[in-house]
């Protein structure tokens, strides 16, 4: 899953990333309103924290520019303003959730989680395919009962296509949403990385779609 963070207090960015990035999702960070309206709209993301009192552009106003791209993001406000009416704002601009400082990173997580279960229409933190399931908690994949290890973008390619079960996703989107932008990328390693799963899972569980991609089938 790859998480744009919206923040323009260096620290707290930096950890918000590091954050993110420990539990297995790729994380970048924008530091103020105009980048990050700009990234939000011109690059896919899974979700966005999304800091409301940025420089050169406020968050708000941000959050009101993505939802008029139709950008569908899922949205969670950061904000150090507890007041009712500030929460409302955001939640009624298009943010799908609202965070106060300080806040503990597991929260943010927990929250973000949710945010991604519902956005891929999975209500439950583990998602069951057939004999394959995920715990998006633990990190855990288990295959016919038994646990199964995977490399962290072994991890990444299998976590994306289960999230979005049904969807033929090309090499190109895989790449975009397991590498950071700053990486080394090579489509090809896609390929690399959808053999060593089949090996470890089964050749059936993930289809080739020829000439488009890849797909997990619901009923797999």
């Amino acid at each position: 899953m790859k998480i744009l963070v919206v923040e323009d207090e260096q620290t707290l960015g930096n950890q918000i990333v590091e954050g993110l990035e420990q539990n297995g999702w790729v994380a970048e960070l924008s530091g103020d309103g105009i980048d990050a309206l700009y990234r939000a709209t011109s690059e896919p993301w899974d979700a966005i924290v999304l800091d409301l009192g940025l420089p050169k552009l406020d968050g708000l106003t941000v959050l009101k520019g993505i939802r008029d791209e139709n950008v569908n993001t899922p949205v969670v406000i950061l904000s150090a303003r507890n007041e009712l009416t500030q929460r409302v704002e955001g939640l009624n601009a298009g943010a799908d959730d609202y965070l106060t400082k300080p806040f503990q990173m597991v929260e943010l997580i927990a929250r973000l989680r949710a945010q991604l279960r519902r956005a891929s229409g999975n209500a439950s933190p583990v998602i069951q395919v057939g004999d394959l399931s995920l715990d998006t908690r633990t990190s855990k994949v288990m295959w016919q009962g038994q646990a199964i290890d995977l490399t962290a973008l072994e991890f990444k390619v299998l976590a994306y296509l289960m999230h979005n079960t049904d969807k033929v996703i090309s090499r190109s989107e895989l790449v975009e949403h397991i590498y950071k932008q700053d990486f080394d990328r090579d489509s090809n390693t896609i390929e690399v990385f959808i053999g060593r799963i089949r090996r470890k899972i089964g050749g059936d569980v993930i289809k080739t779609v020829r000439g488009l991609g890849y797909r997990i089938n619901a009923d797999s």
